[in-house]
């Protein structure tokens, strides 16, 4: 069986208020892939992944994600979108008044989960799977920042998404603890999940391959599969584009 078309944008204008910050974007994405979103800080990376989501609205062009017309979807179908998407930010945004459990019940119910027998059970797979299921009862700010992140990520998988969008993760993490990250989002696509992230980071491209799309200039290109030739994918993308590696 092929894999699905999950994005599929043709033409697309990317507008951040009224500032065009990505032009005539042509981006195809299918189950099963990890991709990287590399550029500078402001190239436009976040906005595209909003706009995935329906945070910034679709100026121009074709622009499916998941069966949904960005073009044309109605306010009361974003949450059935969302509700497909798993969105893992930097910052975390976990509710800082309750435990970790409560942090996921909520979103839960938020998003017309019921029964509290099911509640509980898909909390205690989620935390598994991020190997975070002894901690729930902790509040946020007893579990340092990599377990914190974790439990954003176990969030993001509550709702079993299609595919899950991951804004600079490891921006607030040490190097270990933001190789664990990476590894634990690769391990999830390894389960059929689509992983897009953005980052500025290209040490992870080197040890964990995928696509790699670029934001540079307003533009967006994609450089190669990595893992395919003698030089190291992140040689190869220094030498192609002005991206720096920022982080070791």
């Amino acid at each position: 069986m092929g894999k699905k078309l999950l994005v599929k944008y043709v033409d697309v204008d990317i507008y951040q208020q009224e500032l065009l910050v990505l032009q005539k974007v042509q981006l195809e994405v299918h189950s099963g892939e990890f991709v990287y979103l590399l550029g500078k800080v402001g190239s436009g990376k976040s906005s595209l992944l909003k706009s995935l989501y329906h945070e910034i609205p679709i100026a121009s062009g074709v622009a499916g994600v998941l069966n949904y017309d960005l073009s044309s979807i109605k306010q009361s179908e974003v949450p059935y979108l969302r509700r497909k998407i798993g969105i893992v930010f930097q910052d975390f945004q976990l509710l800082t008044d309750r435990t970790v459990n409560d942090n996921l019940e909520f979103v839960l119910r938020a998003t017309g989960w019921k029964d509290q027998s099911s509640i509980d059970d898909q909390i205690e797979n989620v935390l598994r799977q991020v190997g975070m299921h002894t901690k729930g009862y902790k509040m946020p700010h007893q579990l340092s920042g990599g377990e914190q992140q974790r439990i954003v990520i176990a969030r993001a998988l509550l709702n079993s998404p299609e595919m899950i969008l991951a804004d600079e993760p490891t921006g607030n993490l040490d190097p270990v603890t933001g190789n664990e990250l990476v590894e634990l989002l690769y391990n999830i696509r390894l389960s059929g999940t689509t992983v897009i992230m953005a980052t500025h980071n290209l040490s992870w491209i080197d040890k964990y391959p995928g696509r790699i799309i670029t934001c540079i200039e307003g533009q967006l290109s994609e450089v190669s599969e990595t893992g395919n030739n003698n030089n190291t994918a992140s040689d190869t993308i220094a030498e192609e584009t002005d991206i720096v590696e920022l982080e070791k």
